[in-house]
């Protein structure tokens, strides 16, 4: 990947990946061993996540259309070094947003939800996760981090803010 052009965007925003396009990798070994690195670099690189996730899911049986997901990956880390999370001053505030794609997934109509948990605007939580209910963990997660703040004397200005992106989650509130 070393001669690749980079990419400006780690996958399409419509990125579905299925078991139905490809053919199957003769050897999975390199793919495993790729989507197993990718995986951590999310933890500084969480723009990425979602698309790794998708890789994620085939790593029993990868296609060729996998690889090239993957691949793209690259291609866009390529392009961004040096743009790492970096944490900066600010207010004294803990807020988080969550979105979900509600059935997303073409081959088992799963979902696929995130969320992203922020003090004094910098990321210090985030996940994205097959069927989940990001927004009762992220409020679960904002409870704690708001009780470990609590212990630590530091005291927030204002209660801590959850946004979402959800037609449910907005209905129900």
């Amino acid at each position: 990947m070393v001669g690749a052009k980079p990419c400006s965007s780690p996958g399409p925003p419509d990125a579905k990946l299925s078991t139905k396009y490809g053919e199957l990798l003769q050897n999975s070994t390199e793919y495993i061993s790729l989507v197993g690195a990718l995986q951590y670099l999310t933890w500084s690189r969480p723009e990425i996540a979602y698309y790794v996730n998708q890789v994620c899911q085939f790593m029993h049986s990868p296609t060729t259309t996998h690889l090239s997901a993957t691949k793209r990956i690259l291609k866009y880390i390529k392009g961004t070094l040096g743009q790492d999370i970096l944490f900066t001053k600010g207010v004294t505030v803990v807020s988080g947003y969550t979105d979900a794609d509600w059935g997303g997934d073409p081959d088992t109509i799963r979902s696929t939800s995130g969320f992203c948990l922020f003090f004094r605007n910098n990321p210090i939580s985030w996940s994205a996760k097959s069927n989940q209910l990001s927004l009762e963990d992220l409020q679960k997660l904002r409870t704690n981090v708001y009780q470990h703040l609590k212990d630590l004397y530091i005291f927030l200005p204002s209660s801590p803010q959850l946004l979402c992106d959800n037609r449910s989650s907005v209905s129900l509130a």
